[in-house]
């Protein structure tokens, strides 16, 4: 299928940036919301975004004046969605909300879009209980911020038609992202459980006294998260030789944390209203220039660490 349409329902952070990204690509884009106030903001993210792109020479002023172009906003679902060949929706994490637009799609989409669910909390089974239309649907759980992180991981639907999938996964790569495709339905799917258990161990560690929470934090960004964003988990363990994992793994996995929920910390921080950068205070404390700050170079930096992922390996 020839796929030259988008439709992003729902003008959000993830959706707008989900947007700026497909228009990047040189896809027309329609975006989608319940609001015209929702949709001026997000015409107003996208710009500042494409802004910091060019101003990194990530991309050219011509490259942001097309992308700009390329991207139709409108509060009618048909206008955005009927004349789509797929179709993404970045709702809120709602799963009757969910539903009800996935019935009003029902109406009006052609017998070949792809609908596409940006969830990163429900499996795909249940997203498609009250659709007509499982056969098309598979998710594309996209990272924050969508624009700037390669993931994209991809669930389908035990009965999506096999090209749905396929598609999806060339369309999400013609975008510079790296799909992967998820083989079964399993919670969290892939990076948010390896993340999960990775912050499950840092809270233990913090709750025990081990070492500060700066200290912890550098623990990964200047140890492992140094080499995971060339190198992930499992080829790590070729490298480093599976009889010495193993000997790690029968040494410390007998001493991590077991927990099955949240941390005591988290839990009690959030009754106390301290929900980190929403709130100015979590872990740690913040103030709003503070958290400006550090969001514009976190996303510079995203931007200087695509550019060199971009060229990793090309010359070997």
């Amino acid at each position: 299928m020839m796929t030259k349409n988008i439709a992003v329902i729902g003008s959000g952070v993830m959706g707008s940036n989900i947007a700026l990204s497909f228009a990047v690509g040189g896809y027309n884009v329609t975006v989608n919301d319940i609001k015209e106030e929702f949709l001026t903001k997000a015409k107003s993210r996208i710009e500042e975004n494409l802004s910091l792109l060019v101003e990194e020479d990530s991309l050219s002023e011509e490259g942001k004046e097309a992308a700009l172009k390329k991207i139709t906003c409108t509060t009618d679902l048909k206008e955005a969605a009927g004349e789509a060949d797929f179709i993404i929706e970045a709702i809120p994490e709602v799963i009757e909300l969910k539903w009800d637009l996935f019935s009003r799609l029902a109406e009006i989409i052609k017998p070949d879009t792809i609908v596409a669910s940006n969830t990163s909390t429900f499996p795909i089974s249940r997203l498609a209980e009250n659709s007509s239309f499982p056969e098309q649907m598979v998710i594309t759980h996209f990272f924050n911020p969508a624009h700037l992180v390669p993931l994209v991981e991809i669930v389908e639907h035990p009965k999506t038609r096999y090209e749905v999938a396929d598609s999806a996964i060339d369309l999400i790569r013609s975008i510079g992202k790296s799909p992967i495709l998820l083989k079964k339905e399993v919670t969290g799917f892939i990076a948010n459980r390896l993340q999960t258990a990775l912050m499950r161990e840092a809270f233990y560690l913090l709750k025990e006294g081990v070492a500060s929470a700066r200290d912890i934090d550098t623990a990964i960004t200047a140890g492992p998260g140094f080499r995971w964003a060339f190198t992930g988990p499992i080829e790590i363990a070729d490298f480093g030789g599976l009889d010495t994992w193993q000997r790690v793994f029968n040494n410390i996995a007998p001493e991590l944390d077991e927990s099955k929920e949240a941390p005591a910390l988290i839990q009690e921080l959030e009754e106390a209203g301290k929900l980190g950068t929403k709130t100015g205070e979590g872990i740690y404390s913040y103030s709003e220039e503070t958290v400006s700050e550090k969001l514009n170079q976190q996303s510079r930096n995203f931007i200087k660490l695509g550019k060199i992922k971009a060229n990793y390996g090309k010359n070997d």
